[in-house]
């Protein structure tokens, strides 16, 4: 009887509250969007650098791919906690240990993505004339871009978990609405939080599922043609 009483009580989600507080969960909401893009976008540029160094000079794809293993392994809580006396409580602080854990992810699915291009491949472009930037711009990068597509939805979708762990930093987005319903044990903030977290994953995952599709619309047609 009493936990059905307590349970009454404190009820999985309190609409009123959903909507008295509308404007905190935006805020949460934009801010966990905001802090994804921005980790996102720093490990995508990163990595991009990364692999073209790996794709240049062979030997130092095994460094580079230890780094980054490396960074990957680090618990997200303590990289947050070494950086804190260096940035503070501050945006930054969030977005540098998540821009790290995307390394490994694009990282690999880049190198990998290049390294499925043919030498035949290769060599037809340069017997048409072209420059090895051009070729890498106009031939390679789209045959490459499966691999990359599907190295960024990890990415992302990982990211928009570890970004309610920021919370710890006043920095989590939604994970502020989590944290505080586990520290007031109120259900409905901390149900709201993880709900919306998961609808944003499936979100970004969905729109850059779409998106690939579009730039790749040649990968689509071959697996028809399977």
């Amino acid at each position: 009887m009493i936990p059905l009483l307590a349970q009454a009580a404190n009820p999985i989600i309190r609409w009123e509250y959903f909507i008295d507080e509308w404007d905190q969960i935006r805020r949460a909401l934009v801010e966990h969007l905001e802090l994804t893009l921005y980790a996102v976008a720093l490990g995508l540029i990163v990595s991009a650098g990364l692999s073209a160094i790996a794709l240049r000079y062979r030997w130092t794809i095994a460094p580079i791919n230890g780094f980054t293993a490396f960074l990957y392994t680090i618990p997200s809580v303590a990289l947050f906690g070494i950086l804190v006396p260096y940035f503070g409580l501050s945006r930054l602080t969030a977005v540098l240990p998540l821009a790290a854990y995307t390394l490994l992810i694009l990282v690999t699915n880049i190198v990998a993505g290049f390294n499925s291009v043919s030498p035949e491949v290769r060599e037809a472009a340069n017997g048409m004339g072209m420059s090895p930037t051009r070729r890498v711009l106009h031939v390679e990068l789209p045959l490459a871009m499966p691999y990359i597509i599907a190295g960024l939805r990890i990415a992302v979708v990982s990211t928009v978990g570890l970004v309610t762990v920021a919370a710890i930093i006043g920095q989590g987005g939604l994970g502020r609405l989590i944290l505080d319903g586990l520290r007031r044990t109120f259900w409905t903030p901390m149900t709201i939080g993880a709900s919306l977290s998961i609808l944003l994953a499936l979100v970004l995952d969905a729109v850059i599922l779409f998106g690939g599709r579009w730039l790749t619309p040649w990968a689509q047609r071959g697996r028809s043609a399977l």
